[in-house]
């Protein structure tokens, strides 16, 4: 890591989705803004020649780093440009210091991000005075097991996956709850997913929406060919283990967030709980899920008055009476 400046400088993190040009414009505002307002921002180094900075303008407010793993060390936040899916690469980079993650949503629904697009400039200002809050969004511990030998282990924040590798063939399947078998199923696989990622492929698969303050896990069968295949809701406590059995005529896949994946073979166990360390996710309003929900979703709400509403209709009429 290259630096020059003082150790008790306040630091951001500024991770992009440098393949589009709108994610570096932004991410050059930022780099500009919050440099001038004396906060030294961080940048990978591969991104920072993406962006085209001119060195000379920046250092020392700009620092450089080589190291994903500890790039947000000594940072208060992460800022991350672009969709979903640059804010749970930012949750990977960012996992093991905890660093809050505060993302602008340039993608379609965008339901991890805190701003869009057009909010950059109250966003950097937010920074700046730091007028925001932090979030803990509960996470999930995945680990996989051959022949009980644990041959992988990571993290999720929206869901865990066990998926059919061969498309012609259907996955073989014992879904366990604490230690007690559930049911078999013969499907494309089986979704376990955070309240965070209920919204994500726990949602396209039909499962349910679970508001974030509700600490639970989702589990949703994937086509599932049996009578008993509806989503369930268990306990944050719980440990959900999947066997892919062994008389399976093809292998499955492990995928962690649509971004990490391991081959699964017959016989081998997967084991999902709620992960050791959450997400921090950076706040800067205070609007409801449910206002989320309308938002990213475009529900229509057409109609509804409110309780407060009709109690204020209610007192017009008593004084017109």
């Amino acid at each position: 890591m290259t630096s020059a400046t003082s150790a008790t400088a306040r630091r951001v993190l500024v991770l992009a989705h440098t393949g589009r040009s709108e994610a570096r414009d932004v991410a050059r505002s930022f780099v500009k803004e919050l440099t001038g307002h004396g906060i030294v921002v961080r940048l990978l180094r591969h991104e920072a020649d993406d962006l085209d900075l001119v060195p000379e303008d920046y250092v020392p407010a700009v620092e450089l780093t080589d190291s994903e793993s500890d790039a947000s060390h000594g940072c208060e936040l992460t800022v991350v440009i672009g969709g979903d899916g640059s804010i749970l690469r930012a949750a990977e980079v960012t996992h093991q210091r905890s660093t809050p993650v505060l993302g602008v949503n340039l993608g379609h629904v965008g339901f991890l991000a805190e701003a869009e697009h057009e909010d950059v400039a109250a966003t950097i200002e937010a920074i700046v005075e730091q007028r925001y809050t932090t979030e803990d969004r509960l996470t999930l511990d995945v680990k996989a097991y051959v022949d009980g030998a644990l041959v992988y282990s990571t993290f999720a924040v929206n869901e865990a996956s066990v998926e059919k590798a061969a498309r012609e063939r259907m996955l073989e399947v014992v879904v366990e709850i604490d230690d007690r078998p559930l049911s078999r199923w013969g499907c494309d696989g089986v979704v376990c997913a955070t309240p965070t990622g209920s919204t994500a492929y726990n949602f396209s698969a039909g499962g349910p929406i679970v508001w974030p303050q509700v600490e639970a896990l989702c589990i949703v069968p994937l086509s599932a060919h049996a009578l008993f295949a509806r989503p369930m809701v268990v306990a944050p406590s719980s440990v959900i283990a999947i066997e892919v059995l062994e008389g399976n005529q093809g292998s499955g896949v492990l995928w962690c967030d649509g971004r990490r994946s391991v081959d699964l073979p017959p016989g081998a166990r997967i084991e999902v709980s709620r992960g050791q360390r959450p997400v921090r996710l950076v706040r800067l309003h205070s609007a409801p899920f449910t206002d989320r929900l309308v938002a990213k979703f475009g529900l229509s709400v057409e109609g509804w008055r409110g309780a407060a509403e009709q109690r204020r209709q209610a007192r017009a009429r008593g004084e017109d009476a």
